[in-house]
C-alpha cells in the first residue's frame, strides 16, 4: 500500500480530498524530497515528542527547525524527541523514518507551526518512501482540525526554488570561489609513500618524527589498553613494526596531519573533540568488520578515520555559520544533520553550493587531494542509503559503522540505518556484528583518550 493504512482509512472517513504522487523509491525524507524535484518549502513534516505525559506530534515545514524552547513555552512542558525504536512500534504500518503529519490518524495530539497555515498546497510522506501526499488549503485545516498552533521553529522562511547544481559545478564553484586548503605537506609526504610498495617502516618512521606532536600521539596509540603490548616501546619504528604495522601507523598519521589543514573549534556535537572521537570509532568499526568479510583492513580504516571530512571544511569555509549549526545540533540532537545545514545555509550565498550536504563537498575535497578512490566514495556517498556503484562495499562499511555508533550516541547524522540490512549487505553476519560491537565496548574508554589527546 502506497499510502500508510491508518491515514488512508482516516481521510476516507472524513471525505478529506488528496492526491497521491507516485515517486522513485528513496532511503530518507531527504532523499525524497530530492527525488520529488519539488522546492523544499512546498513539503511539511511530523517530529514527534514524548515526556512522562504523553507523545505529541510537532507540524512545521520541511525547510525548518524546530525550537525545542519555543514548544516549552507554548505546552509548558519539556518535550523530547522520540527515539528510532519508539517510532517504529508508535506507526508500525509505515515505513521507517516516513512519518506523516496528521496526527489525528493514529489519535495523537498535533502542534502545528504558524508558518504551516500559509500554506495553498503541501506536499508530505505518505508513509513509505516511494508516495507523497498532495493537498490544498482546505484539505489541510481540516486533517489538522484540533491541533494547537503556535510558532515552533527557529526560522522557517521559504527559499524559493533554485536551479540544482551537480556535483561537477560544485566542485569547480568551490574551487573558484572559495581558497581551498591544500594538503599539508607532511601528509602528502605520507600519502606518497603509502603508495611506494617497496617502502619500509623505517621511512615511514623518520617521516613521523619530523612532527614532535604525531610522534608524541602514534607512541600514546601503541602503548594504549587497545593493543595491549607486553613490552616497552621506545620509537615509532618500533611502533610500526612491534605493535601496530605499517598501514594502520601510515593512515593514522595522515589522518592527524590532514586535519591540520583546518581551523575549526574544538568544542560541540560537530567540534574537533567529537570529529575525532566519532573518526576513530568508525574507522575501528571498518576495519573489524572488513577483517571478517575479506576486504582491504587498512582501506576500510582509512575510510572510516576520513569520511566526515566535509564537516571540517565547511567549518573552514564558513566558520560562522559553522558555529549556529554547531550551536543547532546540541540543542537538537535527534535532528537530521542535513535539515540543520539547511536552515543555517538555506537562507545565504552559499546555499547552492552547500545543498548537496557535507559528504559531497568532503568527496570533493578528497578528489583534489588525490586520496585513493574508495576513500572518495566513503565520503562522498556516505549520507546516501543505498547506494551501488563503485566501491560500494566500503561505503556500506561506513554506514553500517555510522549506524551502529548512533545506537551509542557517537556521531553526527541523525540517519537510524538498517543495520541488518547494511550487514547483509556486505556479507556480513549478525553474529560476527555481535562480536564486533563487544569489541568496540572492551577498547572504548581508550579510543576516547586518544580521541582527546588528538584534538588537543
Amino acid at each position: 500500500m502506497a499510502v500508510a493504512e491508518k491515514l488512508a482509512n482516516f481521510l476516507s472517513r472524513k471525505s478529506i480530498a488528496y492526491r497521491q504522487i507516485e515517486i522513485d523509491v528513496a532511503s530518507s525524507m531527504d532523499a525524497l524530497v530530492l527525488a520529488s524535484g519539488r522546492p523544499q518549502h512546498d513539503f511539511i513534516q511530523a517530529t514527534m515528542l514524548i515526556d512522562i505525559a504523553g507523545v505529541v506530534m510537532a507540524v512545521h515545514r520541511f525547510d525548518s527547525t524546530l525550537d525545542l524552547d519555543s514548544v516549552q513555552q507554548l505546552t509548558g512542558r519539556r518535550l523530547q524527541p522520540l527515539t528510532a525504536r519508539q517510532l517504529t512500534r508508535l506507526f508500525s504500518d509505515c515505513a521507517p523514518g516516513f512519518v506523516p503529519p496528521i496526527g489525528a490518524a493514529w489519535n495523537l495530539p498535533v502542534l502545528v507551526d504558524e508558518g504551516v497555515s500559509s500554506a495553498e498546497l503541501v506536499a508530505f510522506t505518505a508513509g513509505t518512501g516511494h508516495a507523497l501526499v498532495e493537498m490544498d488549503a482546505r484539505s489541510l485545516r481540516l486533517a489538522l482540525a484540533g491541533a494547537r498552533e503556535g510558532r515552533l521553529v527557529i526560522h522557517g522562511q521559504a527559499v524559493g526554488q533554485r536551479e540544482a547544481l551537480t556535483l561537477e559545478d560544485v566542485a569547480d564553484k568551490l574551487q573558484n570561489v572559495y581558497r581551498l586548503p591544500p594538503m599539508p605537506a607532511l601528509a602528502l609526504r605520507l600519502l606518497r609513500l603509502t603508495r611506494n610498495p617497496e617502502a619500509s617502516a623505517k621511512e615511514l618512521s623518520e617521516l613521523i618524527e619530523f612532527d614532535p606532536s604525531m610522534t608524541a600521539q602514534i607512541m600514546r596509540y601503541a602503548r594504549s589498553a587497545l593493543f595491549a603490548y607486553p613490552g616497552q616501546i621506545n620509537s615509532v619504528q618500533e611502533a610500526v613494526t612491534r605493535v601496530l604495522g605499517f598501514d594502520r601507523v601510515a593512515h593514522i598519521a595522515l589522518g592527524i596531519a590532514s586535519v591540520q589543514a583546518f581551523d575549526v573549534p574544538r568544542k560541540g556535537p560537530l567540534g574537533m573533540d567529537n570529529f575525532w572521537r566519532h573518526s576513530l570509532y568508525c574507522a575501528f568499526l571498518c576495519q573489524s568488520v572488513a577483517a571478517r568479510v575479506g576486504h582491504d583492513k587498512g582501506l576500510a580504516y582509512l575510510c572510516g578515520l576520513l569520511h566526515n571530512f566535509g564537516l571540517l571544511l565547511v567549518g573552514h569555509l564558513f566558520p560562522t555559520e559553522f558555529d549556529e549549526l554547531n550551536a543547532l545540533m546540541e540543542i537538537n540532537p535527534e535532528a537530521s544533520l542535513q535539515a540543520l545545514e539547511q536552515e543555517v545555509f538555506g537562507h545565504s550565498e552559499q546555499e547552492e553550493i552547500l545543498s548537496v550536504g557535507h559528504g559531497a563537498i568532503g568527496g570533493i575535497l578528497h578528489r583534489l587531494w588525490q586520496l585513493p578512490e574508495p576513500v572518495i566514495k566513503a565520503a562522498g556517498m556516505h549520507q546516501q542509503i543505498g547506494y551501488h556503484g563503485d566501491h560500494e562495499e566500503y561505503v556500506a562499511m561506513v554506514q553500517l559503522a555510522n549506524a551502529v555508533l548512533k545506537e551509542q550516541g557517537i556521531g553526527d547524522e541523525f540517519n537510524p540505518g538498517d543495520v541488518p540490512a547494511l550487514a547483509a549487505a556486505i556479507g556480513l553476519d549478525l553474529s560476527d556484528l555481535a562480536l564486533i560491537k563487544q569489541d568496540v565496548e572492551q577498547v572504548s574508554s581508550d579510543l576516547d583518550v586518544l580521541a582527546s589527546s588528538l584534538s588537543s
